[in-house]
């Protein structure tokens, strides 16, 4: 528990495993007040997409903790103009679960947030497994990003040669098996993180009443 609360909650480390952001600080906090903080999203060199939020944290019940945020961007470019959401720290028998849930107003519109909502939420899912991957098995962020890309880059190119050298059958069968067979244990995948509460119980958390930054 403290040691994934630690690479949570300090933004030096939370930045290192989440893809949703490219940098993290907090703001001077007033006495007895709400932690605020500013984050960035790099698109391109010299191209930031920058926004600000308020935290609280460290909320602990009888089912673990709670971290509950605020967050909105001005930015032009931004996807997300502003939302709420709270990670939950649930122990269990053999670890820690740990939850997110989270909701936003779109920045442009249902029509584009139908494809960038199922994307936010694959960079979700994708950073809770590399989070996990440190944690558990003492592998950096930078490796595992570095390893995903790797394996990316070889299943490209797998399947493009299939396509360009073998029979079609052939080809159909390595294309599929470049897109379908699981990434290594190793490899950071959305796919091991549920989608959906395994019990509602550990789900619920009651998002505090706080200001928008």
């Amino acid at each position: 528990m403290e040691a994934l609360w630690e690479r949570t909650q300090g933004p030096e480390l939370h930045k290192r495993w989440d893809l949703r952001f490219t940098e993290i600080d907090y703001l001077p906090r007033a006495d007895d007040g709400p932690q605020r903080f500013r984050y960035v999203f790099r698109l391109l060199p010299g191209l930031v997409i920058n926004g600000t939020g308020v935290t609280t944290g460290d909320r602990h019940d009888t089912d673990g903790r709670t971290s509950a945020l605020r967050f909105s961007s001005g930015h032009p470019l931004s996807l997300i103009r502003s939302g709420s959401g709270y990670w939950r720290y649930v122990p269990t028998n053999d670890g820690v679960r740990f939850i997110t849930r989270y909701s936003y107003r779109p920045g442009w519109g249902k029509a584009v947030d139908l494809v960038f909502r199922p994307l936010i939420g694959w960079a979700t899912a994708w950073s809770f497994d590399r989070l996990r991957l440190w944690l558990e098995a003492g592998q950096t962020p930078e490796r595992s990003l570095w390893q995903a890309l790797a394996e990316l880059c070889v299943r490209v190119l797998a399947a493009g040669i299939a396509i360009q050298a073998t029979p079609a059958v052939i080809a159909c069968m390595v294309v599929a098996a470049a897109v379908l067979l699981p990434p290594l244990p190793s490899t950071p995948a959305a796919r091991r993180c549920l989608r959906r509460p395994p019990d509602r119980l550990a789900f619920k958390a009651p998002l505090t009443h706080l200001e928008m930054p």
